[in-house]
């Protein structure tokens, strides 16, 4: 489990992709500041919001670079498929017993890609205006909370097809959302709670 609480800004240093079957589908190497000595091999890190297992870590003189493993079907269903080499993404490493519950509980599992409508900057902060995919939108309400790229986020407003964000100077400064743009995809996960709720309910319809 994590929080929504970014811890660091990894880079995507390489995409293999396994064309012998080898050794599964899609290898990443992503570098980090995190130390390798705190991280063991079948560590969970969520890359943008998606929870991926380590295989693999080598040490540098920045921190590391990990080593992930990424299917097709997480491909199809995250923007991790549009990744390339360079690209920056949020970081953060499963929830540790002890640790500060900054954000919201998130599984890392990517329910669906959203993609930026507009960015307003107002007063310091910004305030972005998601377009948001219909078999998601039961799960996001005014003041409800929404990972955005990993990132734990409260929704503002809401439209028939849009939701908006309102971004503080600190987490636009410290997470890849400081470079959205117009089109941009991002990864959407929604709060756990709505979609059990939601399960439940159309349960009780049909047994009704």
């Amino acid at each position: 489990m994590f929080t929504g609480i970014i811890t660091d800004i990894g880079q995507v240093t390489a995409i293999t992709r396994d064309t012998q079957g080898e050794w599964g589908d899609t290898r990443m190497n992503i570098t980090c500041s995190y130390d390798p000595d705190t991280i063991d091999i079948g560590a969970s890190i969520a890359l943008s919001g998606a929870c991926m297992t380590v295989i693999e870590k080598t040490k540098t003189e920045r921190g590391c670079v990990f080593v992930v493993e990424v299917s097709d079907e997480s491909l199809s269903k995250t923007h991790l498929g549009d990744w390339a080499v360079g690209t920056r993404i949020n970081l953060e490493r499963a929830m540790k017993v002890g640790d500060e519950y900054g954000g919201h509980m998130v599984s890392g599992h990517v329910d669906g890609i959203g993609h930026v409508m507009s960015v307003e900057e107002i007063a310091g902060s910004h305030k972005i205006r998601f377009g948001s995919p219909a078999d998601l939108r039961f799960g996001i309400a005014p003041k409800g909370s929404i990972t955005i790229d990993g990132v734990s986020l409260t929704v503002n407003d809401v439209g028939p097809d849009w939701f908006e964000v309102n971004i503080i100077p600190h987490t636009w400064e410290v997470t890849t959302l400081g470079r959205l743009q117009s089109d941009t995809k991002v990864n959407l996960e929604i709060d756990t709670i709505a979609r059990y709720v939601a399960r439940y309910l159309a349960h009780m319809k049909d047994i009704s």
